[in-house]
């Protein structure tokens, strides 16, 4: 069985920064390559090989997305397809929100087609941004606890516990809680055709 990678934030980093190198190195790639291709700086692809950057979300699914592997896979080693296991707490731990707000990946499918499985804590007050995903991408959103706003391009979902929302993540969209106590929710990425050839887009700020 494949466990994901020990959660610590100094282990987490240097094991995505390995899977970057192994997976440009497998390409063939050259650094300066694969920032232009990702859309991001070459000091910020650096600093994540080296292990050293804390680099958000959306720069790691550019990184994912250039390479053609699918967010899941720069958070495990490469291995050959088997039953999965992510033990309570093991999940990688890829956002940390600034009063104790947490986004966990717990599990996530090979490509082409990825599915992601995410498990989030916003405390009050918290907000997630997060651009616009490859075309083609949906996302499927159950509140477990508390209370939480969904923004969707123009459109904004109030949430409850129990309530679910299915809604394109090829737009523009964020997650926030705005009061009472932490709220929980699950989340469920899909993206289809990764790996295919994608347009380069400008650097994040």
């Amino acid at each position: 069985m494949l466990h994901y990678m020990a959660t610590t934030p100094d282990t987490l980093a240097r094991a995505i920064g390995e899977r970057v190198r192994h997976e440009r190195t497998t390409h063939g790639w050259t650094l300066d390559r694969l920032a232009e291709q990702a859309g991001v700086s070459r000091r910020m692809l650096v600093n994540v090989e080296q292990g050293s950057a804390n680099p958000s979300v959306g720069t790691l699914l550019r990184l994912a997305d250039a390479l053609g592997v699918g967010l899941p896979a720069l958070v495990e080693p490469p291995a050959q397809w088997t039953a999965r296991v992510t033990r309570a707490g093991d999940g990688a731990l890829l956002w940390r929100g600034d009063h104790g707000g947490r986004g966990v990946l717990v599990a996530g499918t090979e490509p082409p087609d990825v599915v992601e499985l995410w498990d989030w804590t916003l405390a009050p007050g918290e907000r997630h941004a997060s651009e616009a995903h490859s075309a083609g991408t949906r996302e499927l959103l159950q509140v477990l606890e508390g209370s939480v706003l969904v923004e969707v391009g123009d459109e904004s979902h109030a949430l409850d516990a129990g309530d679910a929302l299915t809604f394109p993540g090829d737009v523009d969209h964020s997650y926030a809680h705005t009061h009472g106590s932490t709220a929980r929710f699950s989340l469920c990425v899909f993206e289809p055709g990764v790996g295919h050839t994608r347009t380069p887009e400008a650097p994040h700020a």
